[in-house]
């Protein structure tokens, strides 16, 4: 049996799949999220899509819809840009996969393309293992690729960088406006390394130190190309496989 998704499915085909034990991947993308002047809003939505279908066609899983809103606080200033707070995110996920396991999904595994959407979901996962017993796994984006990426050229990255733009160079070409992509590394290249984490909220105000970004970027978009965008995702595909697989080794039988 090959993998499907939810939504192309009838209910019926969707209870006979739990009944048998289906393993249920849920993509988590922002579907409206500032990607700066080259990228569409979009960009996570289309990711977590195309990872989840690379998933589909290698394993028997049954994938959700795609989660598209979420907790991003780091891009409230940017028109377009939706957010939804920490307590609503969690609570819609918590609602979300609860349901999943009331309908009878025992296993499930997120798939989670954004950053700031890391913590509020380790505490759902945890809460709804206490409640309920079901284990659910996740793979953040950041722990994916890291091999390909460490190829790159860019100084650093991390939002509408070379390799995001990449990808959607190997997705959705047409939505890449690579005329108006533009090397922006804001002042990070001179912010004091330490081992202490700071929150950051993008802005367009040079006045504003640390948050501070011209175009909405981190990194090097003008070195991306489709090809590297076709090996980052082959090789973030192929560690989602083999991770499921080596928690369900069943999946490939």
């Amino acid at each position: 049996m090959s993998g499907a998704w939810i939504e192309d499915l009838t209910w019926p085909e969707v209870d006979a799949r739990l009944k048998a034990g289906a393993l249920v991947v849920v993509p988590v993308g922002a579907i409206a999220k500032e990607h700066g002047h080259h990228l569409p809003m979009k960009t996570d939505w289309l990711v977590a899509r195309e990872l989840a279908r690379g998933v589909a066609a290698a394993l028997p899983v049954l994938v959700a819809p795609i989660v598209s809103q979420g907790y991003y606080p780091a891009f409230t200033r940017y028109p377009g840009s939706q957010h939804l707070s920490a307590e609503t995110f969690s609570a819609v996920m918590r609602e979300l996969l609860a349901k999943l396991i009331a309908d009878g999904a025992r296993r499930i595994a997120v798939i989670n393309t954004g950053v700031s959407t890391e913590e509020p979901l380790q505490i759902v996962v945890r809460d709804l293992l206490a409640e309920t017993g079901v284990r659910i796994a996740v793979a953040d984006i950041r722990q994916l690729g890291k091999a390909v990426q460490a190829t790159g050229g860019q100084k650093l990255g991390g939002h509408g960088d070379e390799w995001e733009t990449s990808c959607i160079l190997a997705i959705e070409p047409s939505l890449v406006r690579m005329d108006r992509a533009v090397e922006d590394y804001g002042t990070t290249l001179s912010e004091p390394k330490t081992v202490f984490r700071r929150p950051t909220r993008f802005s367009g105000d040079p006045a504003d130190g640390p948050d501070y970004s011209r175009t909405g970027v981190r990194g090097d978009p003008t070195l991306a190309t489709a090809e590297k965008g076709r090996a980052l995702l082959a090789e973030m595909t192929r560690e989602l496989i083999h991770g499921l697989v080596a928690l369900h080794p069943d999946l490939q039988a």
